[in-house]
């Protein structure tokens, strides 16, 4: 019979709803079965394109003996860490803090109030190579459980790891060793704030210069994860110090991860992160933030340099997510998993053979020459380096390369051949078993989607990606904002979890950009209100800076009652409280509100020290920080919305990369809109346009200068800021 998870919305917890094991759910129920009947709590947090989740469920969870193990002396807790990201964090620092490592899945033991005192991450069912086993580990604390002073022993170490973590995830602000912030509402004015910026900008270069692998790119050894957060970092710091390096880090890490295995070259999109320096070789997972924050990149690595090679990556990665990723109704899904058949990267490998027979012999000899393919194959498995015989396709020589060995005339002919090649291995792949899709709907996710596609729209000049955005933006209004109140989760027609701050943030970072591609006022009125209410729920008056959870997620006295903790450094997405900063930064100058400012500084203040320790680890902050330094630049546009020389002042404001720009239009067309804009920016209400021309005002701090009525003259003003 199906356990009780059979009856959650998460494709990850579903899955285990046959296993032997008598999962619970996370909540209340589990912690008064274990206070009932006085036992520890089994907590397992996974997620549903973890490979090695699928290890442990197949190895352990789906064993009887496990099983029987499991519900005599446990009570098993299941968490699909996507879903309740604060439960997750929680025991993570608690397996750091008892381990000095992380990662999924995520094992622990706890009382039966719910602190821990015993964290691991894979567990193999049976004891090897000195690693402790998953049926010993239940055996001996089951019985260390029984003998009164061994388990006053466990309830001590408890204690004390649990104090350890309240203190990690509620941290007390640090002594800065320089002032990096002072009064970002008047920066510009007080040199010692804007030098003590500065500097910190200019330490997180140099961590990035001493870090990069000039050889195959990006940051450090193996593994290699793609960080886009920390390339548009540089991409600003290379602009604010004049550095070339910069940029070029960003180009080779994003020339990298294009040619390598770690981006699907057959059907499009990104791999979670490569096991090798080189990027050849992936873990297979496809992650939703993953494509959004790569696609971002590239769009702004293309609004620098002008290549195509970014901008066709862009296209490409939103092919993917549009093809694959999206639902009827316009949300996006989170995730596709590594796994088909039960074996990782089958779906996107491909034997030799298969390849002879699909495609035509200079075609064959194309991709041996470009990919690296092999007869005995060139993908080897993680833990034994053994080759499967299968291939993983990384370009191993440029197109022009190619094309010179092969005798075809150009670059172009030997892409065209590829085309020719990659249509049939698509068509190849559609008849294999797919990996399983998690087809869960995360608020944060949809948010860096409608962002990236937003911004995909007005550097592309591709209308069709701020439809989607627009669709995907009103899916989540439509089905996770219940009774006004935004939620966290979709999955199988229900909404739910609260949501926290980084759903508002991301969420209110894609529609902010939303606003500047289609200068709908809609999507700014609820980025505004969603950053109103981040301010009332998450904003912390002591201390200054956010809380990632809000007092709703501690309301209902579940046991145990987490820590509220905070939401400081990058992870595989930005921090919450970065994205926030930013973006009180951007509509406070923006729209006139100088008290946003005030709650930006309050952010960096609260941040700085950590940034100063650990500057690439907080790469979206140090965007934000750079915001703040300035120049910034406010356009206000005023015109009709039909008129031909409005849309040419457009393409000259987004043309190239001005990340300190923001924009409104002032629509002379529409009274109404234009009333609502006077409600929101009351400084647009005296703006008007030149006679018979569409008019640019730029603005900086809060002072708008002289009428420009041409392109010419936009562009010059924007260089000369």
């Amino acid at each position: 019979m199906p356990n009780r998870l059979a009856r959650e919305r998460s494709p990850y917890l579903k899955a285990h709803a046959d296993d032997p094991v008598d999962w619970w759910p996370w909540g209340p129920e589990a912690f008064r079965k274990a206070r009932r009947e006085d036992k520890p709590v089994f907590l397992s947090i996974g997620y549903s394109t973890c490979h090695w989740c699928h290890v442990m469920a197949r190895e352990s969870f789906r064993d009887p003996e496990v099983a029987r193990r499991l519900n005599e002396g446990f009570v098993p807790v299941k968490v699909d860490r996507e879903e309740r990201p604060d439960v997750d964090a929680v025991y993570m620092t608690a397996c750091q803090l008892l381990t000095g490592q992380g990662g999924w899945p995520l094992t622990l033991l706890l009382t039966p109030d719910g602190k821990p005192f015993f964290a691991a991450t894979y567990l193999p069912k049976e004891g090897r190579f000195g690693r402790l086993g998953l049926t010993e580990l239940l055996e001996r604390v089951r019985a260390l459980w029984r003998d009164p002073e061994q388990r006053r022993a466990l309830l001590e170490q408890a204690e004390r790891v649990w104090q350890a973590v309240e203190r990690a995830e509620a941290p007390t602000p640090l002594a800065p060793a320089v002032t990096v912030v002072s009064g970002v509402s008047g920066l510009s004015d007080r040199e010692g704030g804007a030098k003590g910026g500065e500097k910190l900008l200019r330490r997180a270069y140099e961590a990035f210069v001493q870090s990069f692998d000039r050889e195959h790119g990006g940051f450090g050894r193996a593994p290699k994860f793609p960080i886009p957060h920390q390339l548009r970092l540089l991409l600003r710091l290379g602009k604010r110090f004049e550095e070339p390096f910069a940029l070029e880090m960003v180009e080779r890490t994003l020339q990298a991860i294009r040619q390598g295995g770690i981006y699907d070259h057959v059907g499009f999109g990104v791999h979670r992160y490569a096991t090798d320096r080189a990027w050849r070789l992936p873990h297979f997972e496809k992650m939703l933030y993953d494509q959004a924050l790569l696609a971002l990149a590239c769009l702004e690595a293309y609004q620098v340099t002008g290549r195509p090679l970014y901008a066709r990556t862009a296209r490409e990665i939103f092919e993917y997510v549009l093809r694959d990723l999206t639902s009827p109704e316009g949300g996006f899904y989170s995730a596709e998993d590594a796994e088909s058949e039960g074996e990782e990267g089958k779906f996107y490998t491909w034997r030799y053979d298969e390849l002879e027979a699909l495609l035509e012999p200079e075609e064959l000899r194309l991709v041996e020459r470009a990919f690296g393919v092999r007869p005995e194959g060139n993908y080897a498995e993680e833990a034994t380096g053994r080759l499967t015989g299968r291939n993983v396709l990384a370009q191993m020589a440029p197109w022009g390369d190619v094309a010179r060995e092969l005798g075809l005339p150009d670059e172009a002919a030997a892409l065209a051949l590829w085309e020719r090649a990659r249509r049939k291995l698509v068509e190849a792949r559609q008849r294999r078993p797919r990996p399983a899709r998690d087809t869960k709907v995360l608020t944060d996710w949809n948010g860096l989607m409608i962002a990236a596609l937003a911004v995909g729209a007005r550097a592309l000049d591709e209308p069709r990606y701020a439809e989607a955005a627009a669709r995907a933006a009103r899916f989540v209004e439509e089905r996770l904002v219940v009774e006004g109140r935004l939620l966290h989760r979709y999955g199988d027609g229900e909404a739910a979890v609260p949501a926290f701050l980084d759903d508002h943030a991301f969420l209110a970072w894609g529609l902010f950009e939303l606003h500047q591609t289609t200068f709908e006022l809609s999507h700014l009125e609820r980025a505004v209100r969603l950053v109103e209410a981040a301010l009332q729920r998450f904003w912390d008056p002591e201390a200054g800076g956010f809380f990632f959870t809000a007092p709703e997620h501690h309301a209902s006295r579940e046991a145990p009652e987490l820590p509220r903790r905070r939401a400081l450094h990058d992870g595989a997405v930005p921090s919450g409280t970065a994205v926030m900063a930013e973006l009180l930064l951007k509509l406070g100058r923006l729209l006139g509100r100088p008290e946003w400012e005030g709650r930006a500084e309050g952010a960096l203040r609260w941040a700085a020290p950590w940034a100063e320790r650990a500057p690439t680890a907080h790469a979206h902050l140090l965007i934000a920080l750079d915001l703040a330094l300035g120049p910034t630049a406010e356009l206000v546009l005023v015109g009709r919305r039909d008129d031909p020389q409005l849309r040419e002042l457009m393409r000259a404001a987004f043309a190239g990369f001005h990340p300190r720009l923001s924009a409104l239009l002032k629509p002379e067309d529409d009274p109404a809109a234009a009333d609502t804009l006077g409600a929101l920016a009351p400084a647009t209400r005296a703006l008007r346009p030149a006679p018979g021309r569409a008019t640019a005002y730029l603005c900086e701090r809060f002072a708008c200068g002289p009428p420009l009525t041409t392109p010419e003259a936009l562009r010059a003003r924007l260089r000369a800021l």
